[in-house]
């Protein structure tokens, strides 16, 4: 049973690498074009979200060939490496948000944008549940953490079609930037959660 389960976890890192890899560079290819900070920011998380399953493809490729103990350092370690990848990504879209909306650098609305956040806010949400399940299932708090970081990209979908909706429908070009810190904030408080857990 539970190598049933750690092939399952092993299956979900895989599609997750996968599809984020997709969604990334169709996001900062999007965001390059129209000038979107939020877009570019979103297509970097997509990029640390397959960061963060490519470290939970390495643990669970680990899980039954080790000791316990060394499988509970490895757990401890994956924690740490995804919360990382949470603050590094945060840094950088505040930085670039923080920089557009003090030079007013108007980004071009984006009906791409707009797809893909409708995309990933369909696709998130299932890839959350089953990943926090087979964590649960594990007692495995590196895919809970995971999950957490899947369920972090389907509110930035959310926050990101808002800000891409009022510019593209409204021309509210200070809705992208602004969405950009939301997002950035969300970023510090789940890489914090995750390493001082």
């Amino acid at each position: 049973m539970e190598s049933k389960l750690h092939q399952r976890a092993l299956n979900l890192s895989y599609f997750t690498i996968i599809y984020n890899i997709a969604e990334g560079v169709l996001s900062l290819f999007a965001g390059l074009i129209s000038g979107s900070t939020s877009l570019v920011g979103f297509g970097l998380d997509s990029a640390v979200e397959s960061l963060s399953s490519g470290v939970m493809v390495w643990r669970f490729r680990k899980a039954g060939k080790i000791s316990d103990e060394a499988e509970e350092e490895v757990e401890k370690r994956a924690v740490r490496y995804v919360a990382y990848t949470f603050l590094v990504l945060g840094i950088y879209v505040l930085y670039e948000s923080a920089d557009k909306l003090y030079t007013s650098e108007i980004p071009e609305p984006s009906l791409l944008g707009i797809l893909i956040a409708i995309a990933s806010i369909i696709v998130m949400p299932i890839l959350f549940y089953m990943k926090y399940q087979t964590g649960k299932s594990l007692k495995s708090e590196s895919l809970i953490a995971d999950s957490k970081q899947t369920l972090a990209c389907m509110y930035l979908s959310v926050a990101l079609l808002i800000g891409l909706v009022l510019n593209y429908q409204w021309g509210i070009w200070q809705a992208d930037p602004i969405i950009g810190i939301i997002i950035s904030i969300f970023l510090f408080k789940e890489g914090y959660e995750n390493l001082f857990q």
